[in-house]
């Protein structure tokens, strides 16, 4: 059974968003100047990470949207953002706990 993390992604605002003609678009970080493709779905999710979706919020939206789902999208949705954490451009939201 997969533990879900009710964390709420953020994408790093100083990462620049180009969308291509075919859908596809490029993530330019410009303080490493790198860039990361990612397809119509990974452009999906990131115009979500806001800091108010969780990973099955935007897997919901996902599938109501979206035809062919597959069974594994919350995994694969894990998985896509391990890799825009390890590449800097997205992180979590930080809960603070309330002091007395």
């Amino acid at each position: 059974m997969e533990i879900k993390d009710k964390n709420k992604p953020i994408a790093n605002p100083s990462v620049v968003l180009r969308e291509e003609f075919d859908d596809w678009a490029i993530l330019f970080d410009p303080d490493t100047a790198e860039g990361f493709a990612v397809d119509p779905v990974g452009v999906f999710i990131w115009k979500r990470l806001d800091g108010r979706h969780t990973a099955e919020e935007i897997v919901a939206e996902l599938r109501k949207n979206c035809k062919n789902v597959p069974d594994e999208a919350l995994t694969h949705y894990n998985e896509f953002i391990a890799e825009l954490i390890k590449r800097g451009l997205v992180g979590k939201e930080i809960k603070k706990e309330k002091t007395a």
